[in-house]
């Protein structure tokens, strides 16, 4: 199966660029043209708008995208499958997931997956969960490792559970007490996550029928404990997020106590690649360190 055309247009797709999805396929830029030039001419079909500012799909090509990249992964599996029955697993495992999983807990569980499956290529995409499950929808992840969702068509493999805590200043009333009432964020200057798309926190705090005073938006939780170390608000996140944190600040559990569902998301089981396989087993093993 020759597969290049549908690589690099795959490439230039995800690049917005010729020049980068040479530089991704070890391809020169004229050759990148010339496989897609040569896939629009055998499908009468105009795939990518060219600009200064780069390439984007055609209507055409946004909706012959799912089904090109269909048959690179057939691709992939196949020549997977292959090289796992010689002993050799060679690919890739494309993981979308949060910022805190992948800084915090993933490299764990790359570092003993590489350590036994050294040609096999990880490829990490990072975002809020509305980023993660597009990844996923789009084919451009093989697995997903975020907190549960409600109503997704995919399989859901829960991993731990990961417990809601509060970030204050240490100036704040309750920064000497053994717990933070729930009930008080309403009172206090939030600092929401995300820039207002926490989809962890909306959940809790329509459960809860909380409306918080969002005093600020940040995307990077960094910035938000700058913030609170400074005394400008407070905020409540899960507690992976925080690990490793060197900051001047209070962290308290909730009260009640709250948690989120850490887990995977996989779009099917049945189709999943060999490499990708090995390393959701390799992530369930290691799951009692989340």
């Amino acid at each position: 199966m020759d597969t290049a055309r549908y690589r690099a247009f795959l490439a230039a797709v995800d690049t917005g660029s010729f020049t980068r999805a040479a530089e991704v396929l070890n391809y020169s830029t004229s050759g990148v043209s010339q496989l897609i030039q040569s896939l629009e001419q055998d499908l009468g079909l105009p795939l990518l708008t060219r600009s200064r500012r780069g390439v984007s799909p055609t209507p055409a090509g946004e909706t012959l995208l799912p089904a090109i990249r269909a048959v690179v992964q057939q691709e992939e599996r196949v020549l997977q499958t292959a090289s796992d029955l010689n002993g050799l697993m060679t690919g890739e495992v494309r993981i979308a997931t949060y910022s805190s999983i992948s800084s915090h807990w993933l490299p764990r569980v790359i570092k003993a997956f590489r350590r036994d499956y050294p040609n096999v290529q990880i490829h990490l995409m990072e975002g809020i969960r509305k980023e993660v499950l597009q990844w996923l929808s789009e084919s451009r992840a093989d697995v997903a490792f975020l907190s549960e969702v409600k109503g997704t068509p995919y399989d859901w493999i829960p991993l731990a559970e990961d417990p809601m805590i509060a970030i204050l200043p240490p100036t704040h009333p309750m920064a000497n007490g053994k717990s933070y009432s729930l009930s008080r964020v309403e009172e206090e200057a939030f600092i929401m996550p995300a820039m207002g798309k926490d989809d962890d926190l909306a959940e809790l705090f329509s459960r809860e029928g909380i409306e918080p005073q969002i005093a600020y938006s940040t995307m990077e939780s960094f910035a938000a404990i700058a913030m609170i170390e400074n005394g400008l608000g407070m905020t409540i996140t899960n507690n992976l997020i925080t690990e490793n944190w060197q900051a001047n600040v209070v962290k308290l559990p909730l009260d009640p106590p709250r948690s989120i569902t850490m887990g995977i998301l996989l779009p099917d089981k049945s189709t999943l690649s060999p490499a990708a396989k090995k390393f959701v087993q390799y992530a369930r093993r290691l799951a009692e360190d989340l």
